[in-house]
This record gives structure tokens, sequence and C-alpha cells, in this order.
């Protein structure tokens, strides 16, 4: 491995102020489990890289003025598993972070981590995207959102400048009668990536679905709405008729690729049948 500079600041303003005319020569690292093996194996030589563990900013994990939840760049995957707010409020996305690879790993993966590397593969993602979150970045001319939905531009690709970095995820407040699940399909249980995920979340009023979201992951160059399922179920009694069929319009959304993981009909298969069950899953928990 070639030798770096390694940078540690203490606060955002500082990574803005070493991210500034480095361009792609600087990267930044939180729990490493992305950037270390990339660097091992000769995907990446950083010129500096800038740990974000002394920055507390990115580690917040908490309510956004009781409208909804900030969730820090840094906050770990095992922090979304566990903590009781995110699992009362927010479960698919603690869903999500039950799955990143083994203990181990979930103790050091961070939620800007996942984002930020961009595969296409990302468990956290869907959860974000169908709970309609929105990015926090932080760059020279100071801090702008971003709607999670764009965030994404391809294949290990975002919205952010070489000089920007992701702050936190603003999170907005389910309404009441709300649910939501993750669920993906692995070839092993854990240490392996998504061949399919997908992360539902609706809003009953009456039986009715009032709103849905519905996101998925490892079908396309990006992680995903099926916008299309959310809108046929919108107005909608949430019978098992109109889940059917909104699985059947998220299994069109979807563009996967056929590779040693799956083939391109097997994920499609996987969207519908995962869609399905995510759907009646968040149903249930919606009407609890």
């Amino acid at each position: 491995m070639r030798r770096f500079e390694l940078a540690v600041p203490e606060s955002v303003d500082e990574c803005v102020r070493l991210l500034a005319g480095r361009g792609a020569d600087a990267k930044l690292v939180a729990g490493g489990t992305d950037l270390l093996p990339q660097m091992k194996n000769g995907v990446v030589w950083p010129a500096c890289v800038v740990d974000l563990s002394g920055v507390a900013d990115l580690r917040v994990l908490a309510p956004d003025d009781g409208q909804g939840l900030r969730v820090g760049a840094s906050v770990t995957a095992r922090e979304l598993e566990c903590d009781t707010r995110v699992r009362s409020q927010y479960l698919g996305l603690s869903e999500s972070g039950a799955v990143v690879g083994s203990l181990q790993i979930r103790h050091l993966a961070t939620v800007g981590g996942n984002l930020c590397n961009a595969a296409p593969s990302a468990d956290m993602a869907p959860p974000l995207l169908a709970l309609d979150a929105v990015a926090v970045i932080a760059g020279p001319t100071g801090r702008r959102r971003v709607p999670l939905r764009e965030f994404f531009l391809g294949v290990r690709r975002t919205v952010l400048a070489p000089d920007e970095l992701l702050v936190e995820l603003v999170v907005p407040a389910p309404a009441p009668g709300s649910g939501g699940s993750y669920i993906r399909h692995t070839p092993r249980r854990e240490l392996d990536i998504a061949v399919v995920g997908v992360a539902s979340e609706v809003t009953l009023k009456a039986g009715v679905c009032a709103k849905a979201g519905i996101a998925l992951a490892a079908v396309a160059p990006i992680p995903l709405r099926a916008t299309a399922a959310e809108q046929a179920l919108q107005g909608q009694p949430l019978t098992d008729a109109q889940i059917e069929r909104a699985a059947a319009l998220a299994a069109d959304a979807a563009s996967p690729i056929s590779d040693q993981r799956g083939s391109a009909e097997f994920r499609r298969h996987l969207v519908r049948v995962l869609t399905r069950r995510t759907l009646r899953t968040a149903r249930e928990r919606a009407g609890a």
C-alpha cells in the first residue's frame, strides 16, 4: 500500500477546508469498511485520507426539532439496528442496518459510507428512499439539501462534488398509521451483498393507503423508487389484490443485469416477491 497523508479534523468546517483544492486526491473515511478494502486492492490511491471519527456532528442520531429524525453520516449500522427510537418509528430502516455484513462490520459501517459508496446494492438506501429522506451536504459555499432520490447518479457516482461531504440524513416523521419493512435476498444470510433488496413504507387511514413508498436495490444502476407501484396504491384499500398489482409494477420498474449472483429474470421475480412481502408486513405494522 502506498503512503498517504492522514488528516483528523474535529468539525465539519475543518473537513470542508481540508477537501478544498484536493479534488479526487482526498478520500473520506468513517468506518473504513468500503475504503480500506478498495485501497488494499488498488482500486483507489488517495494522497490524503480524511478521518471523520473526531467529528461529533456526524454522529448525531436525534429528533429533528420534533418533526422527524436526524441521522448523522457517521452513525453506524449497529446503531440503526439497536436504537429504540429507530426501531419504534422507522423499523424498515432498523432492519436494513441489521443485515449489513457481520456484527463486527455493523459496528464500523456507517450510513454515510453505505450511501456515498453508491453501490446499487446499498442496504440502507431503500428504506431511506421510501421514507423521503433528505441529504444534508456541506461544501465551501455552505450547506445544501438534496432529496435522497436525487442523490445517486450512477454506479459509484453521487451528486457530491470533490470538496463536499454528506453531513446527515433528515427523515420525516411517519404519520399515524404508518408501517415499514425492508427485506433483501442473498445467497447467504450475512457477509454477502443483496441480490435484490426492497423497502416498503405505507400510511393507512381507515384501511385506505394514504401514502406509499417503495424502493429497490441491486436491480438498476442506482437504488430507486418504484413510483408507478406507489401511485397504484395511493387512495386504494390495501388489499392483497392491490398489493399484487403494486408488486408487478415494481418488477416492471427494475432494470437488472445478469451476473454470477443471479439472472435478470430471477431478480425481477425477486422484486415481485419481496415487494409483496414488504407491503404485507408494512400493512400489518401500520395497522398495529
